[in-house]
């Protein structure tokens, strides 16, 4: 999405920033790994093809992607960084997070998604920091946690109402983590053993 092309958002743990043709080589690493395959419902793709996926996905309107990156100690990031800022380049790439709009505006949802793909970062708190990161941004409320420093909103901020999350049934990590943000199981999809999951009213903000 050209929208974010140039944001960079900088959160305590972990630092958002736009999907760039440089980590496209990782990302398709980890898109050799069947379980990552299967817990993203994503298609195995050759290297070549990742590259235009990432051409294809920077241009579209209607995907707001993120990669994640973990913070070093006492690296002094700053909100306002610039993508290219070259001290971006030493940070570990550890998954990436992402919103997929849908429908017409009388029917819209935003589908959030997930995913820590470095096994060492994991339970580590980033999901839940990216979560919050680009939650905050996108729809321009908090759903709060401490310490995040944001300059940053999309000039046509996303209704908290068309949130939708939609997991495997037995991924029950990912419910919890959901829910820990206001998130809650309103459906329960069993031909494709998903749950689908809005904010609660009493949390929308």
């Amino acid at each position: 999405m050209k929208a974010n092309e140039s944001v960079v958002l900088v959160g305590t743990k972990a630092v958002l920033v736009p999907y760039d043709v440089a980590h496209v080589p990782k990302y398709h690493t980890w898109m050799q790994n069947e379980e990552l395959r299967a817990l993203t419902a994503s298609e195995e793709l050759s290297l070549q093809e990742e590259y235009e996926m990432q051409r294809k996905w920077r241009l579209d309107e209607d995907k707001l992607t993120f990669i994640i990156l973990a913070r070093h100690e006492q690296d002094e990031l700053a909100s306002d960084i610039n993508p290219t800022d070259p001290r971006l380049h030493s940070l570990p790439m550890i998954g990436d997070v992402n919103m997929f709009f849908n429908g017409t505006p009388d029917d819209f949802t935003a589908e959030l998604e997930i995913m820590i793909a470095e096994p060492h970062y994991r339970r580590g708190g980033y999901a839940t920091e990216a979560l919050h990161l680009i939650l905050r941004y996108a729809t321009g409320n908090f759903f709060p946690s401490e310490g995040l420093h944001l300059a940053h909103t999309l000039p046509l901020r996303i209704s908290v109402p068309s949130l939708v999350v939609r997991v495997g049934d037995t991924n029950i990590p990912s419910i919890r983590l959901f829910e820990k943000l206001g998130f809650m199981i309103v459906k329960h999809v069993k031909v494709f053993q998903e749950v689908e999951m809005r904010v609660c009213p009493a949390s929308s903000l």
